[in-house]
This record gives C-alpha cells, structure tokens and sequence, in this order.
C-alpha cells in the first residue's frame, strides 16, 4: 500500500475540448491565481465566489466525477436568519459543474433544520479575459475596453471585451430559479426561503462567445443527478484498448491513461467536425501542437488512429507555404503551435500559427508511415504525398542551415524559442560547464528522427513505383549515417553528444537525447550496447526513470523542467530504442520504474514530468510544480510501453498487412490480454503468457504473426543502411 502522490496545487480541473475550467477545491475562483474558466486560450471568468447569508458555506468534499464535471458537497456555519439562530450543519450546499460548450452550473440546497430559514444567497463572478499567456505569466494586462450589464428582462449577465478586431463575450444566464435573481455590486442575489426538508435550486450557464459570437450549447441542468440525461451529457467515446493483467499497478495505470487520452481528446468544429487530435496538456496546453500530436500519434497508433489522422489532416492544412521570420516559418515546415487568443490573433506573439520547431516536421514524414503500416490504405499515402515531399524539401534546405549534412536550428523571431527540440526550455541546451549553447545547434536526436523520415519516405516511393527517389532517399540516410557516427560520438562517453553548437564545438553533456537516437536505427549495433548503459548508468538512472540530464553535470536540477527532471514520455522512447536493438530486459527495467510511479502518483496517472531526484527506500517520485495532469505524451507512454513489452508492430508491405508480436514480459508482467486493438478494417484481441500468443475476435483483415518484426539495423563494419531493405513497419 503506498500512499497518493498529489501533483499540482490542490485544485479541481474539468476539460472537454479547448474548454478548461480550473478552481479551488471549493470551487472558488481567485483572479489572482492560474485559475478560472479558459476558452479559445481567454479567460472568461476570472473570479467566483458563493456565500451564504454573508458566510462562505463549509466545504465538506469534492471531486471531479468524469474529465469533464465535478462536485462540491458544503454545509453551513452556524448563521442567523431574522428568524433567530440556524444551527451549524442543518444545511445540504451542492454545486454540480459541467463542462460542454460552457459551463452548466446546477445550486441545490436542502434544509435539514427544524424550521423554515430564510437565505440570502449570493454568487460573485467576474471576467477579465485575460490571454492565457498573461495568465500563466502572472503579468496581467488590460489593452482593451470591458464592459458588464445586466439585462433583467432575461436575467442574465452580459460582459464583453474588445480590443481592435478582437471581441469577446461573456453570457451568464440564470435558468430555473427557484427565486428571483438581483443583480448588484459585481454579485448574483437570490433571496430564498425553504422549508424543512424543502430544496432550492437555480441552474446557472456560463457562454463564452467566441469568434462567431454565437452562444455554445451546455449539458442541460441536474446533468449528474438526472438519469435521462446520461446519455446526453456524455460525450462521444472513440473506441477503446482494453487491458487485463494480473499486475494490478499496471492495469490501474493504463485505465487511468485511456481516460486520459479521451479527456484529451480535442475536436474543433470552427475547422472540421469528426477530426479529433490529442491536446497537448490541460490546462496549458488544450490546443493543436505539432510535435506534440505527432508523439501522441506514433504511441498510440494501435489504440487511437484517429489521432495521427487527425494531427496529418490538421498539420496539413497548416504547413507553412510561405516565409515568415517572426513566426520561424519557411516554406514546407510542420508548425509547432497555434493559439486563438487575443495576444495571438492581434499578432503580439507569433501563435497564429508559430513554427518554431524543428523535429515536428520530420515526424510528419514518420507518422504517415505509421498510420499507413497500421491502416494499409495505400490512398492516405497518396493524399498526403504532396506535404511529406514539401516537409522533406524544408529538411534538405532551411533545416540544414549551413548544407554540412546535418540538421540546425536557430530562431529568426523575436519572440522565438531558443531551443527548438524537445527540450525546448531556453537552459536545456547547455555545454559541460553551464554555458548555454550558441545557436544554431545541431541537436543529435534531430539527425535521427530525419534519417528514419528519409528511409520511410524511401519505402513510399517503392510502394508508388518511383525506385530512383526511393534509391536516392537511400543514399541520403547512408550519408546521415555516416556524418552522425563520425562527427557526433563520444568515444569517452560510450554515448553520443548532445549536438554540436553555432561553432560547430561538440556539447559535452550526457543527456537522455541520445536514446532517441536508438528508436530511430542510426546507431551501428556495436555501438548501442555502450549507448544503453550509459543511459543507465548512475548519474542518468533515477530508479523512476532516466534523467533528462546527468546528476553530474554543473547545470542538474532535480526539480529543472528539462536539465535534470523524467519524463514518462523520454523514458518510453528510450525504451523502444532499447527493445529495438534486442535490450528487452533493460527495456523493462525503465518500464518498470515509469510504472512504478504511476502507482504511487494519485489515480495511477504519470504527470508530464516529475522531479529526477535519486529513488531510495521508502522514497516516491516528487511532483514538478507546473506539471501538466493530464498530459497527452505522458499518457501515451503508457500504452506505448505495453506495447515495447508485448513487441508488437504493425507492417504493410507488397506481400500483405501483418501483426508482429514478439512478447518478452518480465516476471512482474506475467501475462496480457489486448481487446480492441485496432488495425486495418477492424480489430482484433491478443493474450500474451509464457511467450505464447492467443489471437480471438480478428477482424482486422490483418495476419498476425508470432515473431519479430524483421528489421534492417546497420552495423559499425557495414557503417552505413542496408539500401535494399525490408520496409519499415512500428
């Protein structure tokens, strides 16, 4: 038994969509804080408060009660009504919270005393629609004109917002009042008398408006408590991978992180209904990010599929086709995000969208190559041809600054990232003595992810008969290969350098970069034995995971974002790139150590990071304060893992789809049943035990097959690729 590890303030979030509502656990809203209710990246409402004949009511309990609602259980402070005394605790206070295209918010009280009260019930709620970047800041600027009025006749609260061509709205609309409402002083009055066992009730909406300006719908009142709303408050569900293991940690942690990835689940119906992408984080990150939703795509390809179709159909429509220096844009370029708030639709900052990432637009390449291994639908491949050779022609020329064969980058905006990896902190690209590296970098993780892009795009050529472009792509990866080995390894080390800097110097500094490198198969297999174990080693190994950084560079910081911190999401493509070259167990020692921190996080959820301090006896992982909780590539570490452990990749190729799985599961994972795994037309389910594989239910019109994926690594003596190779499968 251990006990739940808190991350984050001791707040109440609920989400759906890019609707985010987070409040104090009584349900209090404090301008002040990172709280409030968040739509389209704007703050609508900043402040809430409840009293009670002039008290605030006594928090009893709450809790979210799915993603996307919550309760509040109060009672009363003992009061006085002009009646007389009322006693303390003679008083039921509930408030239900639903979030949908805004908030329904349903007031019940029930009076337990002895006699009737008489209550004068008030509400304070403001707005000051605050971009979301001012709000995480902690900066907040007013730039343009608020106005608030209340219309009588209607009974509701109207505050708008405008600055220049950005306009905005709040509606609270009192429905089913059991009083009369009053409007005074910044605060919602309902005066209420109820009787002994009597209720009251009121059903408050809250409707941010928009761009179009047109009032969203809500879940309708006592959505919780009235079952003939079941069906109506629920959104839809896209279908599900099951998990049954006899390690019960683990089927917690993946069933926390299904859910997860459904609260995650983002659809915006202003672009396109029924495409769905993987919101990055909540509550910070509830929109479209490249590298982000391309993760995502790749763990969970074989439980959401809607997710890389989603993030190419979107990422597509958003490739850059121009030239942009202030948004970091060059044409062929995959955008690493975008925002609709004030701040970005006025073009104070560059979100409209912003491209300063480099890696997203070479996992395009990749995650088209996945979805089509997994889906075996040749027309995907055809349909977005046009973006993956317009991608590949920005990484030959603008993501090769200087033409040396490597990958660079260097930001040209103002307001850009400086680091424009992974690790895109400002100090997560430092030399061994604490020096930030001068751009451009040529980060070593970013020469992998374009050599597995050049050798799938190679595979989609020979599947559209074009042998030249696909011998040609060939030849580039050789040549990657070869300038990565020769440039890049740290013989000392027995691990590869983080990259080279602005001067072409080497960055000394042992990060978890190089793991990635593994996932994409440019390591010579003599070389990735010395790779592992210098991911594992002391200074890199937690005991909950491998460190961002070693614990003995100059710049560690246990409790840094990015210099010294875990992430679930590092760790599972370390992991893969362990399995890949034939290290199972050292595969499911990091793993295990993810696993083991989901189950003693509360709920059994991994956040996007926690601290990198070193695990002892008795010890538990420690929270990062700001972590997103949920956080989309941390919940796809999850089902990623279990995918590593069962060895199962998806491959379509001349001869026919095909799952291979290759179970290797350690003595704490001593069996599983996959229901729903989903390829091609269907699904299928697997039971993995003893290194025997069940198959049932195959709908798929996939074979599934019980060995290896094969695979084409390179070794050192070969020094480069095989050019005729199997295709590549995941």
């Amino acid at each position: 038994m251990t006990l739940p590890i808190k991350v984050g303030p001791s707040t109440v979030t609920m989400n759906r969509d890019d609707r985010v509502l987070v409040c104090q656990a009584d349900g209090r809203i404090e301008s002040d804080s990172e709280e409030g209710f968040f739509a389209r990246d704007t703050r609508f409402v900043s402040g809430w408060e409840l009293l009670v004949n002039g008290r605030q009511p006594v928090l009893l309990n709450s809790s979210p009660v799915q993603f996307y609602s919550a309760r509040f259980e109060f009672t009363n402070d003992a009061m006085i009504d002009p009646a007389g005394p009322i006693d303390s605790q003679c008083l039921s206070i509930r408030l239900d919270r639903t979030v949908s295209g805004g908030i329904n918010a349903d007031l019940e009280i029930t009076n337990f005393a002895r006699r009737e009260v008489a209550l004068t019930i008030e509400i304070a709620i403001s707005s000051d629609f605050a971009d979301i970047f001012d709000v995480r800041s902690g900066a907040l600027v007013r730039r343009g004109s608020l106005n608030s009025r209340w219309v009588r006749s209607r009974a509701e609260l109207r505050s708008a917002y405008e600055h220049r061509d950005f306009k905005r709205e709040l509606i609270v609309d009192i429905d089913k009042a059991d009083s009369h409402p009053q409007f005074a002083n910044g605060r919602l009055t309902f005066v209420a008398r109820i009787p002994p066992k009597g209720q009251w009730h009121t059903c408050l909406r809250w409707l941010p408006l928009t761009g179009s300006l047109r009032r969203p719908a809500t879940l309708p009142c006592h959505a919780l408590t009235d079952e003939r709303n079941a069906g109506e408050r629920a959104p839809a569900r896209l279908p599900t991978v099951a998990l049954v293991t006899p390690n019960r940690s683990v089927s917690r942690a993946w069933d926390q992180a299904v859910q997860d990835m459904e609260a995650l689940k983002l659809e915006d119906p202003a672009v396109e209904r029924g495409v769905f992408i993987p919101a990055a984080g909540v509550p910070w990150y509830v929109t479209l990010f490249g590298r982000d939703s391309l993760v995502v795509s790749m763990q969970c390809i074989s439980g959401y599929p809607e997710f890389a179709s989603g993030a190419l159909r979107r990422l597509s429509q958003l490739q850059a086709t121009g030239d942009d220096p202030e948004r970091d844009m060059e044409p062929g370029k995959i955008p690493h995000e975008i925002r609709h708030g004030e701040l970005a639709q006025l073009n104070i900052l560059p979100f409209q969208p912003y491209y300063g990432t480099h890696d997203a637009t070479s996992l395009f390449v990749i995650v088209l190559s996945y979805l089509y291994h997994w889906s075996g639908n040749e027309e995907l491949v055809r349909r977005y041809l046009p973006n993956v050779e317009a991608a590949m022609r920005w990484i030959d020329t603008s993501g090769d600054r200087d033409r040396d064969g490597l990958q660079e980058y260097k930001t040209r905006s103002k307001h850009g990232f400086y680091n424009q990896g992974w690790k895109d902190a400002g100090d997560a690209i430092q030399h061994a003595n604490g020096s930030l590296a001068p751009l451009p970098i040529a980060l070593i993780e970013l020469q992998g992810y374009v050599y597995d892009a050049k050798l799938r795009l190679a595979d989609i050529y020979d599947l559209l008969d074009r042998p030249e472009d696909a011998a040609r792509l060939r030849r580039q990866a050789n040549r990657l290969f070869e300038i990565v080995n020769d440039r890049l390894w740290w013989e000392a080390e027995g691990t590869y350098y983080l990259g080279l800097d602005g001067a072409k110097k080497p960055i000394k500094t042992v990060a978890s970069n190089p793991g990635h490198l593994l996932a994409s198969g440019i390591v010579p297999v003599e070389r990735a034995r010395r790779v592992v174990r210098r991911l594992l080693a002391d200074d890199m190994w937690s005991g909950w995971g491998v460190r961002t950084l070693s614990s003995d560079h100059v710049a560690y910081n246990p409790f840094s974002y990015h210099t010294g911190s875990v992430w679930p999401h590092d760790n599972g493509l370390i992991a893969g790139g362990f399995a890949r070259y034939g290290y199972r167990k050292e595969a499911a020692r990091v793993a295990r150590g993810i696993f083991d921190a989901a189950e003693r996080f509360q709920a059994n959820r991994v956040p996007e990071l926690f601290s990198g301090l070193r695990r002892g006896v008795g010890g538990f992982p420690v929270q990062y304060l700001g972590a997103n909780v949920p956080q989309a590539w941390a919940a796809g570490a999850i089902i990623r893992l279990i995918a590593i452990l069962a060895g199962i990749h998806g491959r379509t190729d001349g001869d026919g789809s095909r799952i291979y799985v290759d179970p290797d599961l350690p003595d704490w994972l001593p069996s599983l049943t996959i229901s729903n795994l989903r390829a091609g037309r269907g699904s299928m389910t697997l039971r993995l035990e003893d290194g025997k594989v069940d198959v049932s239910a195959n709908t798929s019109g996939y074979e599934v097959v019980a060995a290896a994926a094969p695979r084409s690594l390179p070794t050192l003596g070969e020094n480069r690729p095989r050019s005729g190779g199997g295709r590549r499968g995941k």
